[in-house]
């Protein structure tokens, strides 16, 4: 059972949703997307989250498919845990991101009814799904 805080990342080329979640409760709370340029975060924000949060591993979503196939953005992800990994030496999880954009967007709709649904609210609560998954069902 894992213990502690934990980051969680909706991976994406324009934005990157971020989650904060513990394990005493299995649940994660949105926070403010990272726009990225070609799927390069700003990683000082990064730093920045993890030196306020102080987070046991991160948790990055990976793009699959109904059929189980990864969707075209899986390496770019990968490859974004890789770095993570790198850079702030904690261990990253990787996790079946599938229908957890579509699942924020209900969310989102079932909360709010008809108003305009923000992308970025979008990506943080989708960081959220993946999170609170993990912590639910950690590897």
């Amino acid at each position: 059972m894992p213990k502690g805080v934990f980051l969680g990342f909706d991976f994406g080329f324009k934005r990157i949703g971020v989650a904060i979640g513990q394990a005493i409760t299995l649940t994660a709370r949105p926070l403010p997307t990272l726009a990225a340029e070609q799927g390069v975060p700003d990683w000082l924000l990064i730093a920045k989250l993890i030196n306020e949060w102080k987070p046991e591993a991160f948790i990055v979503g990976l793009p699959t498919c109904i059929d189980d196939s990864e969707q075209y953005t899986a390496p770019a992800a990968r490859s974004f845990a890789r770095k993570l990994t790198k850079q702030f030496k904690l261990a990253v999880h990787l996790v079946d991101e599938r229908l957890s954009t579509v699942e924020a967007r209900a969310q989102l709709f079932a909360e709010g009814g008809y108003r305009k649904i923000k992308t970025t609210e979008v990506d943080s609560i989708a960081a959220c799904i993946i999170l609170e998954q993990w912590l639910q069902h950690p590897e």
